[in-house]
């Protein structure tokens, strides 16, 4: 925190109706929340003279007032509730927003992480994406559904009923297709090479009317939810466009997105130039070289925590903002350990590090599986997400080149550690070890 800490502070009580104003060592004032009362806060905030103002994360509707502020330039705490609980019987709107003012003017007030405007603008695109993709998915639970009171097992053959095989089978049904031979056709090469007969079986049902309609408004619903993604898509690639203008500019290489490195995810943006783009914005560097990363899933983190690492002071107060490393309280001589909040980014690193699971050439697999058999799966994916953040973190703001060791390599380099703590113990209780003589 700086020294010259501006000594004019400011407490918003944030409501859904009415937003609550003071001033330290000053009255209280209150305003609605409509846009034109925001204007009248921000220039009364300034005839006072406040330069800093703290208010809590209540909802979403601290987003509006932020904005205004921010954009008069004003220095907006926003805080966590917990840390600002107020004293015993004071618990009303009007001391809420003194008790804000006071603590702020006082310096006992931390903000939370708030990204540069064009990273929200990122983040409310990509999550709005994401939100379409979750309401997506009861719909392809209906269709299946509606194909199973039909007792038509086309997606108990196909393991997608989304992909381009089940989708044409679908709309040649909604069509009015019924005969299985012509239907199994319309499958892929591969399927039809391995699962025709099956395929023949599945296609034989009992066409109801009243379930084709079903299956033709789910259908319809899950196709209106793709092209709501498609039009995020365009939206991020315009946003991505912009934010990499500011940075170095990265070229394309030549077939970089015609052959990917990493298997795309089903759900993966279709943007162009999507790699590069990346790239750009992360300083020149590529992080789907660390492992489990794909341009989808660093889209997303950067989407969650920028690409200014200097806003955390190390890699332990990164992963301990997103929730990765346990927390700790301590009373005298007691000590436990406690858990952290996690949010979004911290659950993203988390969902990538699940892949590690069936890894056979990663060393951090190997650290994945060797935690799990210790400890369970749970702590070995928290324990796995917090290597990658590390990466991550180290990677952005250090500009560290990643050079995956292998798994025979962490094998051996975890058997010498291993046997060297063995040899320090035996040693420490006046013993000593010998190796057992394998009969030649």
């Amino acid at each position: 925190m700086s020294s010259s800490f501006p000594r004019r502070a400011a407490g918003i009580d944030v409501g859904s109706e009415q937003l609550f104003v003071a001033v330290a060592c000053g009255p209280v004032r209150v305003f609605s929340t409509f846009t034109a009362a925001l204007i009248q806060i921000k220039d009364y905030l300034i005839e006072q003279q406040v330069t800093t103002v703290a208010m809590e994360s209540t909802g979403v509707y601290w987003v509006p007032v932020f904005e205004v502020l921010e954009e008069a330039g004003l220095e907006v705490y926003v805080v966590n509730a917990a840390h600002a609980r107020n004293l015993p019987a004071r618990k009303t709107d009007m001391k809420d927003c003194q008790w804000l003012a006071e603590l702020h003017s006082k310096q006992m007030l931390n903000s939370g992480f708030i990204p540069p405007a064009a990273i929200r603008e990122l983040r409310d695109y990509t999550r709005l994406r994401q939100d379409h993709i979750q309401m997506a998915m009861p719909h392809i639970l209906h269709m299946q559904k509606a194909l199973d009171q039909m007792n038509l097992k086309i997606h108990e053959v196909l393991s997608d009923l989304t992909g381009a095989s089940g989708r044409r089978l679908v709309e040649a049904i909604l069509s009015g297709e019924r005969r299985p031979e012509a239907l199994v056709q319309l499958c892929d090469v591969l399927v039809l090479k391995n699962k025709r007969t099956q395929m023949l079986a599945a296609l034989q049902g009992r066409w109801k009317e009243s379930q084709v309609f079903a299956l033709r408004q789910a259908y319809e619903n899950w196709c209106h939810y793709q092209k709501q993604i498609a039009a995020c898509d365009q939206q991020i690639g315009q946003v991505l466009e912009k934010l990499a203008a500011q940075h170095r500019p990265t070229t394309l290489e030549a077939g970089e997105d015609a052959a990917p490195r990493k298997r795309l995810h089903k759900n993966a943006p279709a943007i162009k130039n999507l790699g590069p783009l990346l790239r750009s914005l992360s300083g020149g560097h590529d992080l789907t070289q660390l492992p489990c990363l794909t341009h989808y899933s660093v889209m997303q983190l950067l989407a969650e925590v920028g690409t200014d690492m200097a806003r955390w002071k190390d890699a332990k107060h990164f992963t301990a903002w997103l929730g990765l490393a346990p927390g700790s309280r301590q009373s005298g001589k007691t000590k436990k350990s406690q858990s952290r909040f996690r949010g979004k980014a911290g659950k993203l690193f988390c969902v990538v590090a699940q892949s590690l699971a069936q890894s056979k050439y990663l060393a951090l697999g190997g650290f994945y599986r060797r935690i799990r058999g210790r400890h369970g799966g749970q702590v070995a994916n928290i324990a796995a997400a917090r290597k990658l953040a590390v990466l991550f973190y180290n990677t952005l703001r250090y500009g560290w080149n990643y050079v995956e060791q292998g798994l025979i390599e962490y094998e051996k380099r975890y058997k010498e550690q291993y046997l060297k703590r063995l040899k320090a113990s035996a040693k420490r209780f006046g013993m000593q070890l010998v190796p057992q003589l394998t009969p030649s």
